[in-house]
């Protein structure tokens, strides 16, 4: 419990953080901070196939939603039908890509790598799509320090959290097996 304590304190630090360059560096890093962040923290602390290979399932569901963007803005209609059709096209092709893999690239970082760019860009998007070129630039580079921020944080707390997880699985598997042997 003092482990996970310590690690959730460090990554609001560099939440923190991530407002404070952001300021510093004259960037508005305040309104993407706390999404950013958080699924940087994600990507870092989910002991599922390793760092390099989230960040890269991240790195397509990013650029897959941005294109996505880039097809609403400069080919699609805005209707419901056209948005419709850019979320099946963005999920199945991240799918596509994941599967094509093998398993190596998890689908779940694709499309978390996905929310972080509409998190980022939806609200704007729908003010002024005619600034997609502009806006959308912004948007990708404020949520992409953002999420290395929180990756950093989360990659500073280290990897054992694969081993905890596999000892609260030991854990709750022996707890089971205790359960059954008692009611048989």
């Amino acid at each position: 419990m003092k482990t996970r304590v310590i690690k959730g304190a460090v990554l609001a630090l560099f939440g923190a953080l991530t407002i404070a360059f952001g300021n510093a560096l004259g960037l508005d890093l305040d309104q993407v901070a706390l999404l950013g962040v958080t699924l940087g923290g994600v990507i870092g602390l989910v002991p599922d196939r390793s760092l390099a290979q989230r960040i890269i399932g991240f790195a397509i569901g990013f650029v897959l939603a941005w294109v996505g963007y880039g097809l609403r803005a400069g080919m699609l209609p805005d209707t419901d039908t056209a948005r419709a059709v850019v979320v099946f096209v963005v999920i199945a092709v991240a799918m596509l890509i994941t599967a094509s893999t093998g398993g190596r690239i998890p689908l779940w970082s694709a499309l978390v790598g996905a929310a972080a760019m509409v998190g980022a860009y939806e609200e704007t998007y729908t003010a002024t799509p005619s600034m997609f070129l502009d806006d959308s630039v912004t948007a990708a580079t404020t949520v992409l320090l953002a999420v290395a921020m929180g990756v950093l944080g989360s990659a500073l707390l280290g990897e054992d959290i694969a081993e905890h997880r596999e000892a609260e699985h030991a854990e709750l598997d022996e707890d089971s097996r205790h359960r059954s042997e008692a009611t048989a």
